[in-house]
């Protein structure tokens, strides 16, 4: 596996795991807010206790991201993927919206109850 694809697995790895971690409070609000209803929103309170495992999935993996992402370009060899200046932002983009997305689901269930 090329370094290149270390990255991109790490930040998908990270995505991931923030959009599992906020599945039981943010996706039903979500969901709700789109129009869907049922009694079947309220099983996505399941994933509840495993919210730890997948924020510490998600911080670990962006960890990793950021230290392929964010290294000098230098420290790349030419030709590969890593020293094309447009996938690097690509790349850096991609990793601001997956720690956006991280930070969302680490501080949505604190601030949740002001919206009720």
């Amino acid at each position: 596996m090329s370094e290149s694809q270390k990255g991109r697995g790490a930040l998908l790895t990270g995505g991931l795991a923030a959009i599992l971690a906020s599945t039981c409070c943010l996706g039903p609000l979500v969901l709700i807010a789109l129009g869907f209803s049922g009694a079947w929103i309220g099983n996505l309170t399941v994933l509840e206790p495993y919210r730890p495992f997948f924020i510490g999935a998600a911080l670990l993996a962006l960890f990793f991201a950021y230290r392929r992402i964010f290294r000098p370009a230098q420290a790349c060899k030419p030709g590969e993927t890593c020293a094309i200046p447009q996938v690097r932002t690509t790349y850096k983009f991609i990793f601001w919206l997956v720690m956006a997305l991280v930070l969302v689901a680490l501080g949505f269930p604190y601030i949740l109850p002001l919206f009720y």
